[in-house]
């Protein structure tokens, strides 16, 4: 039995890597990997690619093709068994003759939850669950937040001195951090639905906010928060021919500058009057479009504003091995803390390291 266990473990974190090759790519389905293992040996994989294509467990089981009957299919997300935009994965599943199933997590779906499994063994299937479960539910953690507040994963990333400087004095920040630490946050944005930014960012740094180290399907939506519109109409981020671009502004923005926004492919939503937009409502914007993740890159405005509303879910802050001093830009603006027992505290620490740089990274609960 402690045999079996360990082969489960092992074939289904095999699924697990297939899964994350999803990343970013399937909104508003979560990804999702799967192999099919028989006699020890796999027969077939594969992952969810994009919302309206087939699902891992159907990829897996084509790839395997008659072979598969008898066989194990392992799967990082319990199949579903209900249609949607394909049809269910358990009768896929049954067609093709599957002996058992082990999966990773339960559906997060309260209406769905456990469907997949008791269809499976109401046919005679031999089904197990919470195997590897702690990463399969964190390869799925944004669709699990999705699914119970219909608002989206946020991750905050950003960068800074080791005395906690953003900038210098007159806006200089580039490079911070060395080449490995820019590579992965290449990565990061690949593995998320879209790009947040401030307007600060774009007037500052003028940022492009496209994936640039892997070929995409599709490139992460890039967001500008910007309630006073008063981005240049010339950003870099407002080339759609590289990426589609969503405006977040009010209704104070000027008329004439959002038409000429429009007017070059850029999407433009007005929310509310006050060009402090709150980060509920942004929030709520992108939940609506179906973005179940978002990277947002800074400023300290921007981070400052998610904090204070308690919108992070992870917090990534890069560290270079430089010093600035006190008249450069801090990393975070105010969030209003007057006393200690006020501070924000943070969850747990991890670290790793880039090459010089250090990445220290946590994460809260998700609903």
């Amino acid at each position: 039995m402690g045999r079996e266990r360990s082969d489960d473990e092992r074939f289904l974190r095999l699924a697990l890597r297939w899964g994350k090759r999803g990343l970013g790519q399937t909104r508003p389905n979560p990804p999702v990997g799967a192999v099919v293992v028989k006699d020890g040996r796999v027969i077939g994989a594969g992952y969810h690619r994009r919302a309206g294509l087939p699902h891992a467990e159907v990829e897996a089981l084509r790839a395997a093709g008659p072979a598969a009957a008898g066989a194990t299919l392992y799967v990082t997300l319990e199949p579903c068994a209900h249609y949607g935009r394909t049809p269910p994965c358990t009768e896929a599943i049954l067609q093709a003759g599957i002996r058992r199933v082990v999966y990773g997590v339960p559906d997060p779906n309260p209406n769905v939850s456990g469907g997949g499994a008791e269809r499976l063994r109401a046919a005679g299937v031999e089904v197990l669950g919470g195997v590897a479960e702690q990463a399969c539910a964190e390869l799925i953690a944004p669709f699990r937040k999705f699914v119970r507040t219909g608002t989206p994963w946020v991750t905050l990333k950003l960068a800074a001195s080791l005395d906690g400087r953003v900038a210098t004095a007159n806006g200089a920040s580039r490079w911070l951090t060395n080449e490995k630490s820019r590579a992965y946050v290449h990565r990061l944005r690949a593995e998320h639905d879209a790009v947040l930014v401030g307007a600060g960012t774009i007037v500052q740094d003028d940022p492009e906010l496209t994936c640039r180290t892997r070929k995409l399907k599709q490139q992460p939506l890039r967001v500008v928060l910007d309630g006073r519109l008063r981005s240049p109409l010339g950003a870099r981020v407002f080339d759609v021919g590289t990426a589609p671009t969503l405006v977040l502004t009010s209704e104070s923005a000027p008329a004439e500058k959002v038409r000429a926004l429009e007017e070059r492919g850029v999407e433009v939503a007005r929310l509310g009057g006050a060009p402090e937009i709150p980060w509920e409502v942004v929030l709520a914007e992108l939940g609506r479009r179906e973005i179940l993740a978002v990277l947002v890159e800074g400023g300290p405005n921007v981070a400052a504003q998610a904090f204070r509303a308690r919108g992070v879910d992870r917090f990534l802050l890069f560290l270079a091995p430089k010093l600035i001093g006190g008249d450069g830009k801090p990393v975070i603006g105010s969030l209003g803390v007057r006393e200690i027992s006020e501070a924000l505290a943070l969850p747990p620490l991890r670290v790793r390291r880039f090459a010089g740089d250090w990445l220290v990274a946590t994460e809260w609960s998700c609903p």
